[in-house]
């Protein structure tokens, strides 16, 4: 298995069920909370961990009273924590979830300490993204941290980036990227484009590709994903049914999964069609990486939609 290397967030998520969300100034009552270890980064990377992935997660945490238990979390998912750095001025980011009983949510994320992660200190936690065959980036780390890495990596490491949150990527990124792989929300911001359709989809993902993106897949929840790019002339995979419980991380699973299989040597339309699959499984149950399947997981569920 090749090394995925994952520079991202890492928070402590606070998880509200709820039957609906509030409306502004309104107060509802909970059906009941937890809290678990989250961030786009670190959520991403157990992912790839627990399907089997070698994954060196760059991260910044704070010195809090349950940052030892996420660590600890980290290397049970089979993850190295060296990379993890620590910071005295800020606290660990944090990420307060309300979540419906249809399974969608609304997330408020503080970034904490992942705004104090700079580009200097992911080149040397990666010492510059050595024997690393693919890089994941993802928005909730600062702009320049996460351009400027993706600028120094190697023309060896194949760079993907999942622009969650959507915020503007200049034009030299977007040209060094092997794979981008917004949501629907995300591209129409990027874009402009609204990926409603495969039509509307494949125009989304053109203005990308002329921008220099390499390949280009767009998460499309139930609807599964669009592809388009070298590996694929443009076409949808369809997602597995299922009945979500919590569509948190679902984003997450289906990135983690699909470095893992990249990782693995598969054609990007495989891996894909795998992460589909780990994608819709998370939804099937609560909590960000506690959703998150092992790889046995995922072959007992593909084998029973057979």
């Amino acid at each position: 298995m090749d090394k995925i290397v994952v520079v991202g967030s890492a928070n402590i998520d606070y998880v509200f069920r709820v039957s609906r969300c509030p409306e502004a100034g309104e107060t509802v009552h909970g059906l009941g909370w937890s809290v678990h270890p989250g961030g786009k980064g670190a959520n991403q990377a157990v992912a790839a961990a627990k399907l089997g992935g070698r994954v060196v997660l760059v991260a910044k945490v704070g010195k809090d009273a349950q940052t030892e238990a996420m660590l600890a979390s980290y290397e049970q998912a089979g993850i190295r924590t060296e990379t993890i750095l620590r910071t005295d001025t800020q606290p660990t980011g944090a990420a307060a979830i309300w979540v419906d009983e249809t399974g969608q949510n609304r997330i408020v994320v503080v970034a904490g300490a992942n705004g104090e992660l700079a580009a200097d200190e992911v080149r040397r936690a990666t010492d510059d993204f050595a024997d690393a065959s693919i890089a994941l980036f993802q928005h909730e780390t600062p702009k320049e941290t996460v351009e400027s890495a993706i600028l120094a990596a190697p023309s060896s490491v194949r760079v993907i980036l999942n622009p969650a949150p959507a915020r503007p990527v200049s034009d030299d990124v977007l040209g060094r990227l092997w794979l981008i792989t917004p949501n629907e929300s995300e591209a129409l911001a990027l874009t402009g484009i609204a990926p409603d359709t495969d039509e509307a989809s494949a125009e989304a993902a053109n203005w990308f590709l002329a921008r220099g993106v390499r390949n280009v897949v767009i998460t499309l929840g139930e609807r599964g994903c669009w592809i388009q790019g070298e590996e694929c002339p443009g076409r949808l995979l369809s997602a597995p049914r299922v009945d979500p419980v919590d569509t948190t991380a679902a984003g997450d699973a289906f990135n983690g999964a699909l470095a893992v299989f990249l990782a693995e040597g598969k054609p990007l339309v495989e891996a894909a069609r795998l992460a589909n699959y780990v994608g819709a499984l998370s939804t099937t149950r609560p909590g960000a990486q506690p959703s998150l399947p092992t790889r046995a997981e995922l072959e007992t569920f593909v084998l029973g939609l057979a």
